[in-house]
């Protein structure tokens, strides 16, 4: 099937009106791929390219000397209440590890070849982060939990979304038709990568996200956890339609441009220019864990206040443990729940994590007022048994925190 026959043609401006302008003064849609380099809109895209071609990074360490980077090991306040810490490090594929406890730094990791300032792609925490940006919005009364979907997406109209409100996806809290089997290519979770650019596109795919997202259907009953990758990107595009402005601008102004970071981080997009909001975002460990902070701090970063102390608190106190019906979770954490796109652990500790496949996790804890960023390989993307041994990692480190 070609691009003509599908449902949003990617090269018709007309397709994409509903989006917001790539650039000021620019109609929406426009450049588009096969319009890029004439002008005017070529003076927005020979900067901004990554919103229509897929990009590298072309880093200012050679593939050579990254190759040759020795591993950075600094564990030593763990090696009395850990000893084994770095084997157990090796064992889950670690690429970093970073434990900030208040404004310090105690421990780091990273494996032999991956430098303290790369980035690596943060997965399914990527979600965290959407959340931390709908906070901001709530806060400044543009987007209302209450209101549904459709109120600020009439596109989805006749889809899953249609009925829910903002806060059923901010908790996962909707029926949908969507298989989160990452093996699996027949599964709606590997549709949505192909539509977002992350597979190569088949027959009949959707376009684009956007396109993907109003395909869903289901019975849309609420009130009980499913976990769907597919919420985060309504997310996004609700946040597109209340600022007016692409995704990952509206992340950089409310959230990254606070934090003190000490590198941009990037973002997937696909052919329309839409951020992979739910699991492209890549960053440094010590950058994450800026994020991480913000929310044991009530919502101050560096640069300001990001989202409300009241956030926060939520965030920290846990969402509905009656929804939570992911056995996966409850298995280990018996009151846990996810709001506001964390998993709260309902534990004693109050631990509270951003967690993604194969192994990357943003774990707090309030006891010990600390930070946990572990980046990892795994070679499968969700196993009950990698799980068992990152969480079980995760708190042997706030044992040795209290330890301390």
């Amino acid at each position: 099937m070609s691009d003509a026959t599908l449902p949003i043609d990617p090269h018709d401006p007309a397709a994409t009106g509903p989006h917001p302008p790539r650039y000021p003064g620019a109609p929406a849609g426009v450049p588009t791929l096969d319009t890029w380099q004439e002008a005017p809109g070529n003076r927005w895209a020979f900067g901004d390219l990554g919103e229509l071609v897929p990009t590298a990074t072309i880093s200012r360490t050679p593939p050579d000397a990254r190759a040759g980077i020795a591993a950075t090991v600094r564990l030593d306040a763990f090696a009395a209440a850990m000893p084994e810490l770095e084997r157990r490090l090796e064992a889950t594929y670690t690429d970093a590890f970073l434990v900030l406890r208040g404004d310090e730094v105690v421990a780091e990791y990273y494996k032999p070849g991956f430098a303290p300032g790369q980035r690596h792609l943060l997965m399914s925490v990527s979600k965290s982060i959407c959340g931390l940006t709908v906070g901001a919005l709530v806060d400044q009364g543009r987007i209302d939990p209450a209101r549904p979907v459709t109120d600020y997406v009439p596109e989805l109209a006749g889809s899953v979304y249609d009925g829910p409100t903002v806060r059923h996806v901010l908790d996962m809290q909707i029926a949908i038709d969507y298989d989160e089997n990452y093996v699996d290519p027949a599964a709606e979770v590997q549709t949505h990568d192909r539509s977002a650019g992350w597979r190569v596109r088949r027959p009949g795919d959707p376009v684009d996200t956007y396109a993907f997202l109003t395909t869903l259907r289901g019975s849309g009953a609420v009130g009980e956890f499913q976990y769907c990758s597919a919420n985060t990107d309504v997310l996004a595009w609700i946040i597109e339609r209340v600022t007016g402005a692409r995704y990952h601008d509206v992340v950089s102004e409310l959230v990254w441009s606070r934090l003190g970071a000490d590198r941009d981080a990037t973002i997937t997009v696909d052919r329309s220019g839409f951020g992979f909001a739910n699991g492209g975002i890549s960053c440094t460990a010590r950058d994450l864990a800026r994020v991480g902070r913000l929310v044991l701090d009530g919502g101050v970063a560096p640069g300001g206040r990001v989202v409300s102390e009241a956030w926060t608190r939520g965030i920290l106190a846990g969402g509905d443990r009656d929804a939570m019906t992911y056995e996966g979770f409850t298995g280990r954490f018996p009151d846990g729940s996810y709001t506001a796109q964390w998993w709260c652990t309902g534990n004693a500790r109050g631990n509270v994590s951003g967690i993604g496949i194969h192994g990357q996790n943003l774990w707090l804890d309030p006891p010990t007022d600390s930070v946990t960023v572990k980046f990892s390989t795994w070679p499968d993307p969700d196993t009950a048994e990698w799980n068992a041994l990152q969480t079980d990692l995760l708190l042997d480190v706030c044992a040795a925190l209290d330890a301390r």
